[in-house]
């Protein structure tokens, strides 16, 4: 049961709860095997998305009995995260006001092994050109190694590329995998692509986002809500639509997507169907770079803003 169905999320779009609860309802059935199994972290607006959100998660109480919970061990203490494993645990979600949930790459059992290999376009500005090219290129390097991808929008300002792995990938691999990969990126194409964690250091580049190969980083997940106006959706797509610039940042919305999934169905089906190992890929990367071109892209990914000196007392 949702309770005050009629509290506007999305005010200046009139989305209530309800609204949101029965979006989430529906593509249940195409949400849920990307879904099951993964920690969440929930983005929740009790005030809407014109108020501060924040990001839940621990549940470690005021939850039904019936919801899977996965504990992980933590230097503050364990945290009890959400599994969301069907559409009734995807209601309650809706129910605490959690617009978007935000999932790890690997799956319980088994949270030490990744299954998917996730890289996000962040663009420091909007041109849909760049951006696309950006992918393109991504996706061209990933077939150069021998892997098949997949895309989607992040409902956001970029979009997110994903490799499907085989069960045995390890987090190390993957960290060294998916860094490896950026680094190539922002050496073939330095005036487009860059590892800068630093805005003040892209140069108008688009970040090729690598932070999502370790274990707990997140990301939203597919068919997700995301807290922006017109409640776009973090919504698979086709590589297709890409090419020809139907396929932006935030094409699809909460209340476009019926409409969407009828017509085309999800463009994710066939993913876990298809895992890669990433072992020889990887090794084809090390011939690629140099020891400079590892130490650089370590740098510009760890490179945080100095400290500011304390004002002098007059």
């Amino acid at each position: 049961m949702i309770t005050h169905p009629e509290k506007l999320l999305f005010p200046a779009d009139g989305i209530t709860k309800g609204e949101l609860a029965a979006y989430y309802e529906a593509i249940a059935p195409l949400m849920l095997p990307h879904l099951t199994g993964r920690p969440v972290t929930m983005e929740r607006f009790p005030a809407g998305i014109e108020r501060k959100g924040f990001l839940q998660k621990n549940v470690a109480s005021g939850f039904p009995e019936w919801l899977k919970r996965v504990e992980v061990p933590h230097k503050q203490g364990p945290v009890h995260y959400p599994l969301i494993d069907d559409a009734r645990s995807l209601a309650w979600l809706a129910n605490q006001n959690c617009i978007t949930p935000h999932v790890w790459s690997s799956r319980y059992p088994t949270l030490d092994q990744p299954d998917l290999c996730v890289l996000d376009l962040d663009p420091s500005r909007e041109d849909p050109g760049e951006l696309r090219a950006a992918a393109l290129a991504v996706r061209a390097l990933l077939e150069e190694l021998g892997l098949p991808s997949w895309v989607k929008t992040s409902g956001s300002k970029g979009f997110h590329i994903v490799v499907p792995l085989e069960a045995q990938t390890s987090y190390e691999q993957l960290w060294r995998f998916s860094h490896g990969v950026g680094a190539q990126l922002a050496k073939r194409h330095p005036a487009l692509l860059t590892q800068e964690f630093l805005k003040t250091e892209r140069a108008g580049r688009i970040l090729i986002d690598t932070g999502r190969s370790g274990p707990g980083a997140t990301f939203a997940a597919a068919y997700a809500v995301r807290p922006r106006p017109g409640a776009p959706v973090s919504a698979p797509c086709t590589w297709p639509e890409l090419e020809s610039g139907d396929a932006q940042p935030q094409s699809f919305t909460l209340r476009g997507m019926t409409q969407r999934v009828e017509r085309l169905g999800d463009p994710w089906a066939e993913l876990h169907g298809q895992p890669q190992s990433i072992v020889a890929p990887l090794q084809q990367l090390e011939t690629l770079l140099t020891p400079e071109d590892w130490d650089g892209s370590l740098a510009a990914i760890t490179r945080r803003p100095k400290p500011r000196k304390p004002r002098a007392k007059s």
